[in-house]
This record gives structure tokens, sequence and C-alpha cells, in this order.
């Protein structure tokens, strides 16, 4: 397959996008600037007025596979990351059996090479069954490629079972990826303890119950001298103490999920379960603190932690609703629509956090749009629309927010090497 992409503008993570074509031949980019010429034969495609970028990767993501798939699976879950512009995706190991042996990492990328049209890296547990008491088989697993370990869903509540656990994997190039949260104050996991969770009536979650956690297991990995990867951060001080660690030159890296950066605990409204997960939606000087900490760099990424729940168990009471929402379809779009169309940060950002930097924390290479590079890229419409319809996304649930709504840009093409994973017709 060769391939003329004419007129776009090429993003990347160095800075602004830069007009030009794109040529691919066989799945390499062969040539990248102005007025190419197509050998014939060649696919011409028209970008101009859309941005050409490199695709994204997702370094967190529930699939659900295996034991709950009437929620989520690999072959759903992958369409619904290929519909959002996503080429790469980390999965969780909270899985029904958890990811902590070899024999289930096995299944799960046996599975997912029968299944996906793109690459899927999974996560191994730090813990057996995620139980938090005995190390799960981290040998195994890492023959098999896995480089990331986490009990997430939960924290390791005994910092003497962590700390062993840095010890051992960290000699090996593993490193850990930390839920925070502290389940003695956790409470209920419901919502924010604050304004909302009063008017509610609920019992809230402390923003300090993430933010102690968060500490505790910087401080053990810079004592071990392991690399930890702190996991959807909601909170402005949680924020600054990655910060803190990151000046003393601990090894933590850190996410910011999309919907803490855009929504925050007054979205709630009537006790709306789109809006529960954990950790909770914070306070609007929380978003602007993110966003402000994902421009300075203390966020390395951007991950949408993608957790499907059925539509039954997100219609009941808002209390005993599991919390989470999917995010692989939505992620792109609704930051174009909230920051990049509203001129708060560019497409330089967006690559660099969304695109590269994932990549990079995993020891993959970053996909960027340049000469002798394989082809990993989308077509991005800015003028465009997407309307999150239950027609329109491809996971198996539908616990989103934006469910329904249209938002700002649009995804009109995924290409991978020579395969054209997704080519929507003209709006």
């Amino acid at each position: 397959m060769s391939m003329l992409i004419k007129g776009g503008e090429i993003a990347s993570e160095q800075g602004a996008p830069v007009r030009g074509d794109v040529l691919i031949e066989k799945g390499v980019i062969t040539a990248v600037g102005e007025n190419l010429e197509a050998p014939e034969g060649t696919e011409e495609v028209d970008a101009n007025g859309k941005v050409v970028a490199p695709a994204m990767f997702d370094a967190h993501v529930h699939f659900r596979e295996p034991g709950q798939e009437y929620k989520e699976d690999i072959a759903h879950g992958t369409e619904a990351a290929i519909n959002g512009g996503v080429t790469g995706v980390v999965m969780m190991p909270n899985t029904s059996p958890a990811i902590d042996s070899a024999s289930v990492v096995r299944t799960v990328l046996e599975k997912a090479r029968e299944v996906s049209r793109i690459p899927v890296y999974t996560s191994g547990c730090i813990t057996k069954g995620r139980a938090g008491e005995e190390l799960a088989g981290i040998d195994g697993m890492r023959n098999l490629g896995v480089v990331m370990l986490t009990d997430d869903g939960d924290p390791v509540a005994n910092p003497a079972v962590l700390r062993n656990a840095m010890e051992y994997a960290t000699p090996f190039g593993m490193f850990f990826a930390s839920h925070c949260e502290i389940a003695e104050l956790s409470g209920p996991r419901a919502l924010n303890e604050g304004k909302v969770s009063y008017q509610l009536g609920i019992k809230g979650t402390p923003a300090c119950s993430e933010e102690i956690c968060m500490d505790r297991d910087i401080r053990l990995a810079h004592a071990t001298g392991a690399r930890v990867h702190i996991q959807h951060v909601s909170s402005a001080i949680g924020m600054e103490t990655i910060r803190w660690w990151k000046e003393r030159g601990a090894r933590v890296t850190a996410e910011v999920s999309p919907h803490h950066l855009i929504f925050n605990e007054e979205d709630i409204g009537e006790y709306d379960t789109h809006y529960k997960m954990n950790p909770p939606l914070r306070t609007s000087e929380d978003n602007a603190a993110l966003l402000e900490g994902l421009k300075e760099g203390v966020f390395d990424l951007i991950a949408t932690d993608h957790a499907p729940h059925s539509e039954f168990e997100k219609g009941q009471d808002f209390v005993s609703a599991p919390n989470g929402i999917t995010g692989l379809e939505s992620a792109l779009v609704s930051l174009h629509d909230r920051f990049i169309a509203t001129g708060l940060v560019g497409w330089d950002l967006i690559v660099k956090r969304y695109s590269a930097e994932p990549r990079r924390m995993m020891g993959l290479e970053p996909v960027p749009i340049e000469e002798g590079k394989t082809a990993d890229l989308i077509i991005f419409d800015p003028s465009g629309e997407t309307t999150f319809s239950r027609d329109f996304m491809k996971s198996r649930s539908v616990n989103t927010p934006f469910l329904d709504q249209t938002l700002r840009g649009r995804v009109e093409m995924v290409l991978r090497g020579d395969e054209v994973l997704l080519q929507r017709e003209a709006s």
C-alpha cells in the first residue's frame, strides 16, 4: 500500500504543527515535506485543515478479561481504542482471576494476538490475587515481557510487602504503578469529601487518603532505588507531593486522567453515577492545578483509566454503583474540545503526554511522523464533531459522562503500518 497524505498540519512533541505532506510506502514513512509528488498508483488523502499526529498510547486500561467479559473484553476494548485514535494499550491486572502469574499472562497475551488489531501489553500483580499478602509470580511474568507491576484497583496495604516486592523486582528492570489510597480513610469511595458530599448526604473520601499513600509509596521506592509510577492523581496536594519528590531525585513518574482535568464534584448533580470514580472527582481548583501540572511536566503522561461497567451496575444507587468510566473513545476528542480548541494547550503537549511518553515509560519507541519510521498515525479533523452515541461507541459499556453529547473534533483515520484501522466517511 502507498498513500500520500496531502496538506495536513503535522503534529509532534517538539512544537506547533507544521504544514506538510506525508508519503507512506509499504507501511513506512518515506518522505515528509511540502509539495511531495505521489508515485503512480498511490492513494492520495486530502488532509487540508486537519491534523496529522502520531497515534496515541494508553498506559492504563481495564479490559475485564478474563472473568468479566460482559463489561468489556480485549476484542471490544481494542476496537474502542482504535475508535479514539489509540494504537497501543496496557491492561491492568484486576481481572478474575487476577493477572498474577505466567499462566494468566500467557492466556491474556495469546487472546490479544488472536483478536486485537493493535499491540496489547499487560501489567502484572504485585501480590497474589491482589490480596496484599504474598508476592505474585513476578519472575514468570517478567519472562513473558511484563515490566509494570501493580495491584491497581487497590493499594498494597502492607508497606513491608511492597518494599519486599520493590527490592526483588527492581534489579530485573521492572517498575511499580501505585493506586494510592488508605482504605481506612477512603470510606465508601463514592465521592470527594466536601461540599457536595454534605449536600448529597453521602460520606465522602478525603483527598488526604490518596496523598498519604502516595507519599508512602514514593518514599519506599526512593529508599529501595525502585521506579514508581503514580496512577490517576486527582488532587493539587497530591500533584505537589510528586513535584517535591521529583525535585529530590526520586524515580517517580505520574499520570493524570482526562476526567480529573475536565470534571469535578459539582458535575455529579443529582447522584449521576457516570461521574462516580476512584479516586473521586475533586474540586474546580484541583482541575486548574492539575492542568498546570500537566503543562509544567509534573505529570509525565495522560492515561484514561478506561473502566467499563454494565448499564445495570451503573444504574444502581450512587453508593452501590461501581466506580469508573470509559475513556478510550472520548479522551482525545474531549482533550481537543476542552483544551486545544480553547487555546489552553497545544497539540505538542498532547502528543508528548498521550503518545510519546506513555510509550517511553513502557520501554517502547515513540512513533513520530518522520522519514524512515513505521507509520503509526491518525488524521484528526478539528472542525469536525463527534457524538458519543451507543451506535458510535465500540466498547461493550457506555458508562461515560459524554454519552449522547457532541464535542468538537473527530478522529477521521487511524493508520498503523500498511493497515488502515479506521477511515470514517467524509462528514
